[in-house]
């Protein structure tokens, strides 16, 4: 026969999607011509793929070659196309047997000489397979455990391009196991008792990890920020199994899946250098955007430091996704729709000399103001806890007795629990992600727990967003406490919260 058909998957956005690729060996001048939408780095293939089944004991077909990759209107790149490209080939020229290739799916990039090296984006590329009713898939081998997150679904891992041919000619059996060995074991987060003093910001702390609240601390330099911080990824409770998948989806395709570790269990923490431009923050990059720094702190952690210090788009770019959950970017193939539904922590000095104590400052009110302008006010406004951070007493210093974060972790898990027992049946998990509307409708609180809110408002102290940001945080404190629904001591609490620590 002079045409052949394999099945591959390309990845758009954080989505996978099917490719059939094509091989028709015609009449004419020797050569290889590459339709469909390919980049630079798929359009290379041919000269990767004519090597490998060189240096595979196979013969590269005479006559001119066209390779079609469908759907021809999907912009497609990557290397991952490799394999199903040079099985196509040789199925074309009767070169390999094709009785699995219509119901396998094959990714992977070759190496000159024929090995299969690994790539991005298997776990999402698997789940599309899946999706479109293949029974099996043949990954690198260093891929097989990310492969096989994906139940319902046959894995195969091969090394080289000659493992393949044979496997498909009945000759041998493609290994299940990732060549990598043992999983390794997650980091260990910081304790939360190496924390000393600081006792309002650890409890603002534990609010924010109980209902997934966005948290700003300002305080000067060596104060405690950035420890506390770090440490709030050790109070949240672990990730369920969608949420699991969903982090390990995203590390995959932007490259950043820990070694050794297929599946991402716990809450991710990303802090990006205060110089990270917007591109890096919520994605980008040319053709179809890439995953940034707020998509792979999904279900997680996304810590500035020194918010002050980043630039001005790149800060406003977070309204959105703070607001919506996901990102919405636009490049020239297309628009890429990722999830991002993060927990913001920002923390900031007071002003440009920070020094030890405000006393000793050299700013001027205008400076100092000027400084954290850049925060603007829609941005702040999304911002549900705020804290102002002062030096700790000699005391504190010298005797700690901060909990330790098991401890914390316990109260969180509870509250949450909850929270999402509560909540769940409406499709929300945590206090953050209900609608205001729901909060001042179905869930109304009493006309005396709702009072602090009312004066609030009419003295412009809280906009309508505000407002309904304040009834998530005082649910959140009334699930702390194990209240059945709010009081108005929780709703005042929940104001004051967002009225400090800022300016």
């Amino acid at each position: 026969m002079s045409l052949g058909r394999a099945r591959s998957a390309a990845v758009a956005g954080v989505e996978g999607q099917m490719v059939e690729i094509e091989a028709f060996i015609g009449q004419g001048l020797p050569g290889v011509q590459l339709v469909g939408l390919a980049d630079a780095s798929l359009r290379e293939s041919k000269d990767r793929v004519r090597a490998a089944i060189t240096n595979s004991d196979r013969k590269w077909p005479d006559g001119r070659i066209t390779l079609n990759l469908s759907p021809a209107t999907v912009p497609k790149g990557g290397s991952n196309h490799d394999v199903a490209i040079a099985l196509a080939v040789l199925a074309a020229k009767d070169l390999v047997a094709t009785h699995h290739l219509d119901d396998t799916v094959f990714i992977g990039e070759l190496a000159l000489d024929g090995r299969i090296r690994g790539v991005r984006g298997v776990l999402p590329s698997v789940v599309a397979a899946r999706a479109a009713g293949f029974a099996r898939v043949v990954v690198p081998l260093v891929n097989v455990a990310e492969a096989a997150l994906v139940p319902g679904v046959e894995v195969g891992g091969a090394s080289t391009l000659r493992e393949v041919i044979a496997w498909l000619a009945g000759e041998r059996v493609l290994d299940t196991v990732c060549e990598a060995g043992v999983v390794a074991a997650a980091p260990a987060v910081p304790d939360l008792a190496d924390v000393v003093g600081q006792a309002e910001a650890r409890y603002a702390l534990e609010i924010a990890a109980a209902g997934a609240h966005h948290l700003f601390m300002t305080g000067p330099p060596g104060i405690g920020k950035t420890m506390l911080a770090r440490r709030l990824p050790g109070i949240l409770p672990a990730l369920s199994e969608t949420e699991q998948l969903e982090v390990t989806a995203i590390h995959s395709i932007a490259g950043t899946l820990p070694a050794g570790r297929p599946l991402i269990t716990e809450p991710p923490f990303i802090a990006p250098h205060h110089s990270t431009s917007q591109t890096a923050l919520v994605g980008g990059g040319t053709g179809m955007a890439k995953p940034g720094a707020v998509s792979r702190a999904h279900r997680g952690v996304l810590f500035l430091d020194e918010c002050a210090e980043l630039g001005v788009k790149a800060l406003e770019s977070l309204r959105t996704p703070l607001e919506d959950g996901e990102t919405r970017v636009m490049r020239r193939d297309g628009v890429a729709v990722m999830p991002a539904r993060f927990q913001l922590i920002l923390s900031a000095n007071p002003c440009p000399c920070a020094p030890a104590s405000d006393i000793d400052c050299v700013c001027s009110a205008q400076v100092r103001r000027r400084y954290l302008g850049k925060l603007s006010g829609p941005l702040m406004d999304r911002v549900d806890i705020r804290v102002r951070m002062d030096p700790p007493g000699n005391t504190a210093l010298m005797n700690p007795t901060g909990e330790c974060s098991a401890d914390v972790r316990a109260r969180v898990s509870a509250a949450r629990a909850t929270a999402r027992a509560r909540w769940s049946e409406h499709g929300w998990q945590t206090n953050s992600e209900v609608p205001g509307s729901a909060l001042r409708q179905r869930f109304r609180l009493t006309s005396a727990a709702i009072r602090p809110i009312e004066l609030f408002l009419r003295d412009g102290r809280v906009t309508a967003r505000g407002a309904d940001r304040a009834l998530r945080l005082a649910w959140t404190l009334a699930d702390l406490g194990g209240l059945p629904q709010p009081t108005e001591d929780e709703v005042a609490q929940a104001l004051l919260f967002r009225d400090r620590g800022y300016a």
